[in-house]
């Protein structure tokens, strides 16, 4: 059977997209990214984009604006753009075919898809969306910090698409266990890791010896825990060290920071990806304290580099790396744990070089995106 595939934004699913059209399964992608914002997605014909931007673009827009400090507004428009596109989706829908949609998504699609005669795939990125929910009110607590739960409409949604689906699909054992502990049935869910791409990240040079460089891309968040990393970085002793962040800050975060930020600290914003693979090669190590993750794909970007990780459990982390052989898995919530394994590095001579050298043996085991096509498609071939 050929795949239709559903994903607002883009994540993984266009990696997924190029995949599926490599073994000629790919019927269709359908996203509400607007086409201009898509021209440098190769590998997949532009007939088989199909886009629907008039509420998923307007939508990604309002984060330009500050907007989102409406929650209430924030809340009716991811509603109603998830809710658009999987009644379009569903419109065209007209025979046997694999439905792959991000959760969120897919419901009624996913329920005609079913109708005639075809199998509905929930992909979900994250964690089980009950699960999520609880740990981020759990940790917005810890921070004293207004918490604003996530629609609960939104919650009964996925979690029907769940019960819908004839399988559901995550990147991690981390969101497997999640998933678990709501109550699905371990047989319903199959776990597919994310790949990285290899043609854009590789070791471009070496770090600094006499620094210690701790390196930080992606949103700066709560979720992201990114405040676990600066205070294992405040407290390391060490006469030359930095902390580089990439990446946008939260309005949260902001709050946090307001007068404790020190020099040695640099916020450098968002930077475009072929700056990243330099400052990954040259740093001492990259850091990932997350509280929820499906599987970051920077880990893997900074391994490709040959930048040792410290992650957290809930990162996604142990499906890429062995503690103490790539990195280090530390849990969520420890400073402590983050500061250890900085010690570590600093304590132990040529562990960093002995890290990075098999960070990059393991990217090569990884195989890129390849071997996440090769699994997924194993997969639809299994349960089709």
């Amino acid at each position: 059977m050929m795949v239709t595939q559903i994903s607002n934004g883009r994540f993984h699913h266009f990696h997924l997209a190029r995949q599926l059209e490599k073994h000629r399964m790919l019927e269709a992608i359908f996203t509400g990214y607007p086409r201009f914002k898509l021209k440098d997605e190769q590998g997949i014909p532009l007939e088989k984009i199909r886009t629907f931007p008039w509420l998923q673009a307007p939508y990604m827009m309002l984060a330009r604006t500050g907007v989102y400090k409406w929650n209430w507004l924030n809340a009716e428009w991811s509603w109603w753009a998830g809710r658009s596109l999987d009644n379009y989706v569903a419109r065209q829908i007209k025979e046997k075919r694999f439905l792959v949609a991000l959760s969120g998504a897919g419901l009624h699609s996913g329920k005609v898809t079913q109708d005639c005669g075809g199998k509905y795939i929930c992909d979900r990125g994250s964690c089980h969306i009950r699960f999520q929910d609880e740990i981020l009110k759990e940790e917005y607590k810890i921070w004293k910090l207004p918490y604003f739960e996530i629609d609960k409409r939104s919650v009964n949604r996925e979690e029907a698409e769940y019960e819908q689906a004839d399988r559901i699909t995550v990147p991690s054992e981390f969101v497997r266990k999640s998933f678990l502990a709501k109550g699905v049935p371990s047989e319903k869910i199959s776990k597919v890791t994310y790949g990285a791409r290899l043609e854009r990240f590789s070791k471009q040079g070496s770090p600094d010896k006499s620094k210690f460089v701790v390196l930080w891309v992606g949103g700066v968040s709560v979720r992201k825990g990114f405040m676990y990393l600066l205070e294992a970085f405040t407290r390391l002793n060490h006469p030359n060290k930095e902390l580089k962040v990439v990446g946008p800050m939260s309005e949260e975060i902001k709050g946090l920071l307001y007068g404790h930020i020190s020099p040695d600290v640099i916020f450098l914003g968002a930077l475009p990806n072929d700056k990243l693979p330099e400052l990954y090669s040259t740093s001492t190590v990259f850091v990932l304290p997350s509280l929820e993750e499906g599987l970051a794909m920077v880990q893997g970007e900074a391994l490709a580099c040959g930048c040792p990780i410290v992650s957290s459990t809930n990162s996604g982390a142990e499906d890429l790396i062995t503690h103490g052989k790539e990195g280090f898995i530390v849990p969520i919530r420890s400073s402590n744990a983050i500061l250890e394994s900085f010690q570590q590095l600093l304590d132990t001579p040529g562990l960093r070089d002995k890290l990075s050298q098999a960070a990059l043996e393991r990217v090569k085991q990884m195989g890129g995106w390849d071997s996440y096509g090769d699994a997924y498609v194993a997969l639809l071939k299994s349960i089709g």
